[in-house]
């Protein structure tokens, strides 16, 4: 069982998938990471040795920024984006589409269900 950043990797899957597991590492990192490694890139975790998983933990240390750290900084940019009221930390502050997607159809993830303003009265 392979734990790295305070992430229990998949022992199934292979190292290439299992290290996008963890927040901030995506395909083409995790490439690099067990490039630089010199990792078989489709080895199982399972198949993993201690001294491979110190390997790839100690790259990840130095060169990445992950899990709590990046969070932190991305949430960061975004309160910062707001304080200082430019037009992306405004659409932020409403919950709207950021990059110029439209909003008077779709936007629906963004904006959340419809509030239908409108109901029938009953004839009596």
């Amino acid at each position: 069982m392979a734990r790295i950043a305070g992430i229990t990797l998949p022992p199934e899957k292979r190292i290439e998938i299992g290290l996008t597991y963890i927040f901030g590492i995506g395909r083409a990192k995790s490439v690099r990471i067990l490039e630089e490694a010199k990792i078989d890139r489709n080895k199982k975790v399972k198949a993993l040795t201690e001294d491979e998983i110190n390997k790839i933990r100690q790259i990840i240390e130095k060169r990445e920024k992950i899990e709590g750290d990046l969070r932190k900084e991305v949430s960061m940019n975004i309160k910062r984006l707001i304080d200082i009221g430019c037009y992306r930390g405004l659409r932020h502050k409403r919950k709207l589409p950021v990059r110029g997607q439209r909003t008077k159809t779709n936007a629906r993830t963004r904006k959340g269900p419809r509030g239908h303003t409108i109901k029938k009265i009953k004839a009596t």
